[in-house]
């Protein structure tokens, strides 16, 4: 049984925040693995953002939109979810058959198991524990579609084979630097953030399963780059991408009433 889900629409003079998913290849959403329901995205000055609360598990979903199969490259906090590398285009992903969706819930540990991924205080997050700092607070997913020739290992979710794939060769300098600087690091006036800046801890370990299959690459670039920047809700009010709370757009309100009823009355005679 699917869980229902409610979230808030708010629309402002150059803001929209919806519950929905990002992307045209695919469509990727920030889930809150303890209500199951999607985090509401806030679309401000060109990027997607979404608000996490510390210590709340979060997965990554990814749906793929396309009828054949997709690979999508994922990073978190300028960090490969698979290998722990620093980020570039060229490593290794998760490779999604043909409307397939999936919820990548952690760091990959092993074919068996992840750290699940979990909103944190910056100087708790793994990217800051292992000294990459830069990144933090950012998403991205990596978009490729596939040639007819398959010759690339990359990790499936798919269990049909649990055996081991080679290591994917390592990134260039080049394309290393070019998903750092496609991961939208836009700078942004300086705010006195009531709360520490959030990023994703290394988070305890859970069983999930994956096996190895080949993928062939279309391109070298990707065919599209999802990202998705987030922080706590306080630093994002600071920030201007949210509202403070009370703050209502102007307009028709389609629910202005307080009291309940039980029905529909008459109208005056």
């Amino acid at each position: 049984m699917k869980r229902l889900c409610l979230s808030g629409v708010l629309l402002t003079m150059g803001l929209f925040a919806e519950a929905h998913a990002v992307g045209r290849l695919a469509d990727v959403s920030v889930i809150d693995r303890d209500s199951g329901c999607a985090l509401a995205t806030h679309y401000y000055r060109g990027e997607y953002w979404v608000a996490g609360s510390p210590g709340a598990r979060y997965a990554i979903e990814i749906r793929n939109r396309l009828g054949e199969r997709v690979l999508a490259v994922t990073s978190v906090d300028g960090i490969n979810v698979v290998s722990g590398a620093t980020a570039g285009w060229g490593q290794t992903g998760y490779v999604f058959g043909a409307g397939e969706d999936y919820q990548i819930t952690g760091w990959r540990k092993s074919d068996s198991d992840i750290a699940a991924f979990a909103f944190t205080p910056s100087p708790n997050s793994y990217a800051e524990r292992t000294g990459r700092p830069a990144n933090v607070g950012i998403i991205g997913v990596a978009l490729f579609r596939e040639r007819l020739a398959a010759v690339v290992p990359e990790i499936s979710r798919l269990g049909e084979v649990a055996s081991a794939s080679p290591a994917p060769a390592a990134p260039t300098a080049r394309a290393a630097d070019s998903f750092a600087k496609s991961s939208g690091n836009i700078a942004y006036p300086a705010y006195q953030t009531p709360a520490p800046k959030l990023g994703t801890a290394h988070g305890q370990r859970e069983s999930s399963w994956v096996t190895h299959t080949e993928f062939e690459r279309l391109q070298t670039e990707p065919n599209e780059i999802v990202r998705i920047r987030y922080d706590s809700m306080e630093n994002l009010v600071a920030m201007g991408i949210v509202p403070p709370h009370g703050r209502t757009p102007t307009g028709p309100n389609a629910f202005p009433g307080v009291a309940s009823r039980a029905y529909v009355p008459d109208p005056p005679s």
